[in-house]
C-alpha cells in the first residue's frame, strides 16, 4: 500500500499515533514531492502542528525554498507561533519569484491582528509588483470590506467580476450582494442575490436577499423570499421576526402576528420576538395577549429597556397606574437609571396622590425631558399645584423659550412674578 493511502486511512480513523509514525517513515523514505503532498494534506485534515513537522523537516533540506517558508509560516499562524512565521516571511528577499506572495501572508497575518492599515501597505506593496494579479486584487476588497470602506470594496469586485465569477472558492455575485448591503445599498445588492440565487439556493441567501429588499422597501419580495427560507429551513430563527415585520409594514397586522406567534413556537426564549409579538397584539386590539407577552420579554431580560417602556405606555393610556408604580419601583430597587419611564413614574404617582415621590420622579426626569414641551407642560402644572411657585416659574421661562407663540406661558410668568 502506498503511503499516501496509508495517511488517508490513519487520518480518516483518527489515529494520530499511526500517523506520527508514518511521518517518521515519510522522511526516512520518501522523495520530496511526496512529502509536501502528505504535508498539505495533513494540513488540510486539520493535522496542523503534524503538517508543519513535515514542513519543518522539508525546510532543513532546502532551507532556501521560498515556497515552502511561506507555507510553514501560514501553518505557524495558524497554532499561534506567529513570531517565528514572521521571521521565516521577511527573510524571503525581493527579488525572489514568491515575494508577493509573502507579502500576501504578512497582509493576512496583519488583518488578522487587527492592524489594517500595515495589512494594506503589504497587499499594495505586492501590487506594485504584480499590479493586474486577481488575487492581489481580491485580497485587497476582503480587506476593505472588513475595514467598512464598502464603496472601494465593491468597485474591485465588480471589475473582478468582469472577469471571472469565482476566485478563492468564493463567488463574486455573493460578495457583491453582501458589501452593497454592508453599505446599506440595498437596491444595488438586490440583483447581485438574484444571480447568486441562479447557481444555488441557502437559506442564507435568501434571508440577505429578503432583508436586502425589506430595507430597499420592496415588502412583497421580502415576504415571498422569507417565505421561501421558511421552506428551506423552518427553524431560521431570524427569518420569523423579518416576516412580522414585513408584514407589518404592509399593514396586513394579522399576518404579522401569526407570522411571530409561529415564530415563538419554535424559539420561546427570543425576547425579540415576544416583544414584536406584544407590539402586534396591541395593534389588533388584543390587550390581554400583548401585556402577557410584553411581561413575557421582560421576564426574559429584566433590562430589556424597548418592552418595558412599550408595557409602561400601554399601562399608562390604560390608566393602571398602580401596575406602572409597581413596574417602576422594581426597576428603582435594581438601581437602573432609565429616565424614559420618569415622566410615567411621576404621572402615576401624582394621580395616586402620592405627591412627594411623584415630585421626585419629575425632578429626575427634568435632566433627560427639558426639551419635550408636553412633559415640561405637566411638570409646570404639577408645581403650581404643589404650590411651589418660584420652581414653576423658572419652568414656565423655559416654556416661553420651547413655545415663544404660547401665549399662555408668558401669562404664567407674568402671574408668578
Amino acid at each position: 500500500m502506498e503511503i499516501s493511502q496509508q495517511f488517508i486511512e490513519a487520518i480518516e480513523a483518527g489515529d494520530l499515533q499511526s500517523v506520527q509514525s508514518l511521518i517518521e517513515t515519510l522522511q526516512l523514505s520518501s522523495e520530496p514531492d511526496a512529502q509536501y503532498e502528505i504535508a498539505n494534506m495533513l494540513v488540510q485534515a486539520g493535522y496542523l502542528k503534524e503538517g508543519e513537522q513535515v514542513l519543518e523537516h522539508l525546510q532543513f533540506l532546502f532551507p532556501e525554498e521560498a515556497q515552502i517558508k511561506i507555507d510553514r509560516a501560514q501553518v505557524l499562524m495558524e497554532i499561534d507561533e506567529e513570531d517565528e512565521a514572521l521571521l521565516l516571511l521577511t527573510s524571503i528577499e525581493e527579488h525572489e519569484e514568491e515575494y508577493p506572495q509573502a507579502l500576501l501572508s504578512l497582509a493576512d497575518y496583519y488583518q488578522m491582528q487587527g492592524f489594517y492599515e500595515s495589512a494594506e501597505q503589504k497587499i499594495n506593496q505586492a501590487l506594485s509588483i504584480l499590479p493586474g494579479e486577481p488575487l492581489l486584487i481580491f485580497a485587497k476588497a476582503e480587506l476593505l470590506l472588513e475595514t467598512g470602506k464598502y464603496l472601494e470594496a465593491a468597485r474591485l469586485y465588480e471589475n473582478l467580476k468582469n472577469e471571472t465569477d469565482e476566485i478563492a472558492g468564493i463567488r463574486l455575485s455573493e460578495r457583491l450582494a453582501e458589501v452593497y448591503s454592508a453599505g446599506a445599498a440595498y437596491e444595488d445588492a438586490i440583483p447581485f442575490y438574484e444571480e447568486s440565487l441562479i447557481d444555488h439556493v441557502t437559506p442564507d441567501l435568501l434571508f440577505g436577499y429578503a432583508y436586502a429588499a425589506f430595507q430597499a422597501g420592496q415588502y412583497d419580495l421580502s415576504v415571498r423570499k422569507l417565505n421561501e427560507v421558511k421552506t428551506l429551513d423552518p427553524d431560521y430563527f431570524s427569518a420569523h421576526l423579518l416576516l412580522s415585520q414585513a408584514y407589518s409594514m404592509l399593514e396586513d397586522h394579522e399576518q404579522a402576528y401569526q407570522a411571530i406567534l409561529e415564530g415563538l413556537s419554535r424559539d420561546e426564549y427570543d425576547k425579540e420576538l415576544y416583544l414584536f409579538a406584544g407590539k402586534m397584539a396591541l395593534k389588533l386590539g388584543k390587550v390581554r395577549e400583548a401585556e402577557q407577552h410584553l411581561r413575557q420579554a421582560i421576564a426574559l431580560d429584566p433590562e430589556y429597556m424597548e418592552a418595558t417602556l412599550t408595557l409602561v405606555s400601554y399601562l399608562h393610556n390604560e390608566e393602571r397606574d398602580q401596575d406602572v408604580i409597581e413596574l417602576i419601583e422594581i426597576i428603582s430597587q435594581n438601581q437602573d437609571d432609565w429616565s424614559a419611564l420618569y415622566p410615567f413614574a411621576a404621572e402615576a404617582y401624582a394621580k395616586e396622590e402620592n405627591f412627594e415621590r411623584a415630585y421626585d420622579f419629575y425632578s429626575l426626569a427634568y435632566t433627560d425631558h427639558k426639551e419635550d414641551p408636553l412633559f415640561m407642560e405637566k411638570y409646570v402644572y404639577f408645581l403650581l399645584e404643589e404650590g411651589k411657585r418660584e420652581e414653576a416659574l423658572e419652568i414656565g421661562k423655559q416654556l416661553v423659550l420651547l413655545q415663544p407663540h404660547e401665549e399662555r406661558w408668558q401669562d404664567l410668568i407674568e402671574s408668578l412674578s
